[in-house]
């Protein structure tokens, strides 16, 4: 009887433990497409919604290796217009506990940028903490 009673806690426990991480896989969802969206749409508020005010975003550029604010860099360089004319995905979500990291993929009709996002659980709220990513161009047709 004692080891029924032990399976059945160790069999909700495990339901228990993956209902936590279907939960925060929506949640880190909802934070990239924070992301996702306001970019698409050109809305810094929605956009800004998916970073903690701390979070860098390290890239290489002209200029080599670059190391910058997030919520600044978006700020000065977006401004309202019409919808970006590009297709976007959540490739990948992984989630270890209070961390996580997602694989976006955001298609323009002649390049595609992959991002990398780490996220942080601070305070039951998932935000973005840094961004890396990569252009890669299309092959001309």
């Amino acid at each position: 009887m004692q080891k029924l009673t032990f399976v059945a806690c160790l069999l909700t426990l495990g339901t228990l433990t993956m209902q936590a991480q279907d939960s925060d896989y929506a949640l880190v969802e909802k934070t990239v497409r924070y992301y996702l969206d306001g970019g698409t749409n050109n809305d810094f508020e929605t956009l800004a919604k998916a970073f903690h005010e701390t979070a860098t975003m390290k890239y290489i550029g002209g200029e080599g290796y670059q190391e910058v604010n997030a919520i600044e860099f978006f700020k000065k360089g977006m401004k309202p217009g019409p919808k970006q004319n590009r297709q976007t995905r959540i490739a990948k979500i992984d989630i270890a506990g209070h961390a996580a990291n997602a694989r976006l993929e955001i298609e323009y009709p002649t390049f595609t940028f992959i991002d990398y996002m780490n996220l942080l659980k601070i305070d039951g709220e998932w935000k973005i903490v840094s961004k890396i990513f990569y252009r890669k161009s299309h092959p001309e047709n």
